[in-house]
């Protein structure tokens, strides 16, 4: 009986372990990051009022760092001086390096936007 118990005791314990939702996307646009969570939750901050802050209730001990990348390069500078001109302020996200740091210290690091996968 002793077996069991301790057997269904740490089952119980490997799936409360597993099931800590984790980041899976992050999104910026001109002022909101828009992090996707595991468990299908979207939590938002807006980064540039708080360039580092936390989720509150929506991911509890949850916490972003938004660094944002001040001299792109040329063709950037030139696309958005394009989408500026034309009336598209804002059309392209910002670009930036955006951390987000779990409960228990293991941080993930996205690009904003997101790399294009190579084949």
């Amino acid at each position: 009986m002793k077996k069991w118990l301790f057997s269904l005791a740490l089952l119980a314990g490997c799936t409360a372990a597993i099931s800590q939702p984790v980041p899976q996307a992050a999104r910026l646009s001109e002022t909101v990051l828009t992090l996707v969570l595991s468990d299908g939750r979207a939590c938002r901050a807006d980064w540039v009022a708080a360039p580092q802050g936390n989720f509150g209730d929506c991911a509890p001990g949850f916490a972003y760092a938004v660094e944002p990348i001040e001299n792109p390069n040329i063709l950037r500078q030139i696309w958005t001086g394009l989408t500026t001109a034309l009336g598209a302020e804002g059309a392209l996200p910002p670009l930036a390096r955006v951390v987000i740091t779990a409960p228990s210290g293991w941080e993930t690091v996205f690009a904003s936007p997101p790399r294009v996968p190579e084949d």
